[in-house]
């Protein structure tokens, strides 16, 4: 298996976990508020947002976010670089979203990008160093590990939520 493919089945993983979610993914579930003050609707978009934005930056093509008008159907009023990265909770909660459907069809979207994006890539190009800023410097490769660990760990928080069910917030 070449590591593009290991990558890619990587990218793929948050929205195949993002999807088993969904028969619970009720309106009233996905804007409650647990003992943190990311709701599901908002940790997925998160997701999706960061994938976008992230591959967008790698690639040099314009953020599905906008180039796919998920920005005109989310309808949020948020600046179209706003991804989530330091939202207060307040911020936060005023991120509302009861289209489950509309969440996965953004986090589907930004997960086929990262796929056609890696489908470009051979391993000269993993291991180019594409931030010297850090040490070790990042490579390609490590950025592309963090984006699919980090929306992992978004929609691993979602499915916690959900598995809290309704009744958890009443």
């Amino acid at each position: 298996m070449r590591t593009t493919e290991v990558l890619a089945d990587l990218a793929r993983r948050p929205l195949d976990a993002a999807e088993a979610l969904r028969p619970k993914l009720v309106p009233e579930l996905l804007n409650a508020h647990a003992h943190h003050d990311n709701s599901i609707a908002w940790l997925l978009w998160h997701a999706a947002r960061e994938i976008d934005a992230q591959i967008a930056d790698l690639s040099g093509d314009e953020p599905i976010w906008t180039a796919q008008g998920f920005d005109q159907k989310f309808d949020l009023d948020l600046p179209a670089s706003r991804i989530g990265y330091g939202d207060s909770s307040e911020d936060a909660r005023r991120l509302v979203c009861v289209d489950a459907d509309l969440l996965l069809e953004h986090l589907r979207a930004a997960v086929e990008a990262h796929v056609a994006y890696l489908s470009g890539l051979d391993d000269a190009a993993l291991d180019e160093v594409i931030d010297a800023g850090w040490d070790p410097p990042v490579t390609r490769a490590s950025r592309l590990i963090s984006v699919a660990a980090d929306a992992l760990e978004h929609v691993g928080q979602a499915a916690y939520v959900t598995g809290m069910g309704v009744d958890a917030f009443e």
